[in-house]
């Protein structure tokens, strides 16, 4: 066997591999988005259902209380919850992460490196052992049960990231470019903005994208701080759908459908960015 055709046949294993993961992968998904369109009895027949018989919206309507089965559920308020806290503490958190992404990139000042560490470190820390401290902590400041307790709590978890990801990003733009454009005249705050921001963007959105994924789908510290409809996360809701000897998996999938929606509309928004922040690092000039 040539040398070609072995290398050939390397890539076609490696093809099949790679798509049967990614079957594998999916299935799930693809489990509960089907459960999310027919009657919970067909979900828990024995043996499985894996062809349904027929597809259905009767679990939306039921969660966001139209027709005749209804589930006093209020998905309407845990979908403005999460929507309010993921989008204003990824704003923040890129706010924040751009500009020590910048500083670390750019400036050198004293402890820079140790600082650097600290944050890396920081993030390391799993934040489901953070929960006890934070749900102590927050009573005593009165923030417990409320948007803007979570919303600092997914801030500071992702701080570090962003800081990480756009820092590198920054790192790999000439100095060049930025000292050319302030000896034509532009001040320092100019050539960030019209030099090298735009050149950052992909990165930018990519960390964007990864704060807003973070703070959207979390669970555990949200559960810890969360209490009422005022401040319930969807992630949090979808734990009001079982009961004591019962589980609605057909309300639970369709709530989870709700939750994937908004997470791929974004991805799909910023894929170009976001594919292009993620392979910038590999491509050199």
């Amino acid at each position: 066997m040539s040398r070609a055709a072995k290398q050939r046949l390397a890539s076609v294993g490696l093809w099949l591999v790679t798509f049967l993961l990614m079957v594998i992968m999916c299935i799930p998904g693809l489990w509960v988005v089907l459960s999310a369109f027919r009657p919970n009895r067909e979900i828990l027949a024995r043996p499985p259902v894996w062809v349904p018989e027929r597809l259905t919206l009767n679990n939306f309507a039921k969660i966001f209380g139209l027709g005749e089965a209804q589930v006093a559920i209020p998905v309407g308020s845990y979908f403005m919850n999460s929507l309010v806290i993921a989008l204003t503490s990824t704003f923040v958190a890129l706010v924040i992460g751009m500009a020590g992404g910048y500083a670390f990139a750019r400036f050198r000042f004293r402890f820079k490196n140790s600082l650097f560490l600290s944050l890396m470190l920081f993030r390391t820390v799993p934040g489901i052992a953070l929960s006890l401290p934070l749900f102590m902590l927050w009573s005593r400041l009165g923030i417990i049960d409320t948007q803007m307790g979570l919303i600092i709590v997914y801030i500071a978890l992702n701080v570090p990231f962003t800081i990480w990801l756009i820092d590198s990003f920054f790192r790999q733009i000439p100095m060049s470019l930025s000292e050319a454009a302030q000896v034509d005249g532009c001040t320092r705050w100019q050539a960030f903005w019209k030099i090298e921001f735009p050149l950052a963007k992909g990165g930018i959105a990519a960390a964007g994208v990864f704060a807003f994924l973070t703070s959207w789908n979390e669970y555990a510290l949200a559960a810890q701080l969360t209490r009422s409809t005022d401040s319930k996360t969807l992630p949090v809701g979808l734990m009001d759908f079982t009961a004591q000897f019962t589980i609605d998996w057909a309300g639970m999938s369709a709530m989870a459908v709700i939750i994937i929606i908004p997470a791929l509309i974004l991805t799909f928004l910023v894929q170009k960015h976001l594919i292009r922040g993620l392979t910038f690092g590999g491509v050199k000039g």
